[in-house]
């Protein structure tokens, strides 16, 4: 049987769920929670220090001039972390509107570059994939009732959501979704540029009604193909991000059978780029045929210590860890590491372990000053610091 995304902890019955294969397998929980004190191996000189516990977090952003961290749990909430605390209740609950279980639930967050307002990615009761948009007060409350839908978007099974938000440099909204869900891309969608699915996608949520479609986007204008893609042949981009110092993409693309990527594009890139699911899986052929598409930066074996799914991360541009500068951290969810690489001329050096032990991690997150955050599905918020 084949892994196909990331558990899922569900605390109340004491199991994970596992996506295999496009189908739920239900095993035991691991005998302990994620430790508090993962074990430092090799010369990453990082420890992690905890700030917070929620339910289930599955993503984490900063808003412009304020301080605070907010973190969505995947059952539907927005969470704040201010001062290091975490306030009692959440700025924002859409619980009744998000169908949160196995791979479904509040996966994305995003803010607009000057503030005013805050992106969610969910998948709705009945499946859909949803992007909605809310007016942030300056005190950096959410204004409930100015919600607007940008993206409704079928998705017939439930693994493969993506889910990821993130303004890039060219102040644009930039939108992850899997492909549909099963083995093998069974629908055709990663290749299909009639479809949004298995796409990384780039609109102007502000310029039009529900959004714009840059019109440099590089397939506005062609008959047959979505003009809001901007990077295709994905199978679940569960996490990407922007250097914030660059301005390259990075991409953590989970995969079938046997490897799991990190792709790269280059800031000069002009959007387009085909990463080859199904015809590949990571550098492999998948498919027979031909292996279109660029190969990733950096792939990794499946099974080879329990690792299961890439959660991309960040490359470092704070200021307390010194020796990772512009090395970019990721993680694998079921083996427990975070490791990270530096990148010249598009190939990736470097190769380091830094931590060992964790536990269900879902997702990192960046402050303000480019400092990282480690998120555990477990309910942990931790920020990483020197040892």
């Amino acid at each position: 049987m084949h892994r196909s995304f990331w558990f899922v902890s569900v605390a109340a019955a004491g199991v994970l769920l596992a996506a295999c294969s496009g189908e739920e397998r239900v095993t035991e929980s691991p005998s302990s929670e994620v430790s508090t004190s993962p074990r430092q191996a090799g010369p990453g000189k990082v420890r992690l220090a905890e700030l917070a516990e929620v339910e289930q977090p599955t993503g984490m952003a900063v808003r412009k001039g304020d301080p605070a961290l907010y973190v969505i749990e995947q059952p539907g909430r927005v969470r704040t972390i201010r001062d290091g605390k975490l306030a009692p209740e959440p700025v924002l609950d859409l619980t009744s509107m998000v169908g949160s279980g196995g791979e479904r639930g509040l996966l994305g967050i995003a803010f607009s570059p000057d503030g005013k307002y805050v992106y969610l990615d969910y998948t709705a009761e009945n499946g859909t994939i949803t992007v909605v948009e809310y007016p942030v007060q300056g005190d950096g409350s959410v204004r409930a009732a100015g919600r607007r839908v940008l993206l409704e978007q079928p998705h017939p099974r439930s693994n493969h959501n993506g889910g990821q938000l993130a303004f890039g440099p060219d102040g644009h909204l930039y939108i992850s979704l899997g492909d549909g869900g099963g083995a093998g891309d069974p629908d055709d969608n990663g290749q299909n540029l009639g479809s949004l699915l298995g796409k990384i996608l780039r609109i102007d949520p502000r310029g039009g009604e529900p959004y714009k479609v840059p019109a440099d986007n590089p397939f506005a204008g062609r008959a047959g193909a979505r003009p809001e893609i901007w990077a295709y042949g994905l199978r679940n981009p569960w996490r990407f991000s922007f250097d914030r110092e660059t301005g390259d993409l990075w991409i953590g693309d989970v995969g079938q059978d046997d490897w799991e990527e990190v792709d790269f594009q280059p800031a000069s890139s002009r959007g387009g780029e085909n990463y080859g699911w199904p015809l590949r899986e990571g550098s492999h052929e998948f498919r027979s045929g031909q292996r279109a598409g660029v190969v990733p930066i950096h792939e990794y074996k499946l099974h080879q210590n329990n690792e299961c799914s890439v959660i991309g991360g960040y490359v470092y541009r704070g200021e307390r860890l010194t020796g990772l500068k512009g090395n970019y951290v990721y993680a694998d969810f079921c083996a427990g590491w975070v490791k990270s690489f530096g990148q010249v001329g598009g190939k990736a050096r470097d190769h380091r372990t830094l931590l060992e032990g964790l536990s269900n991690v879902s997702a990192f997150g960046q402050d303000g000053s480019g400092e990282l955050y480690v998120l555990s599905l477990n309910g942990q918020i931790y920020r990483m610091e020197p040892a």
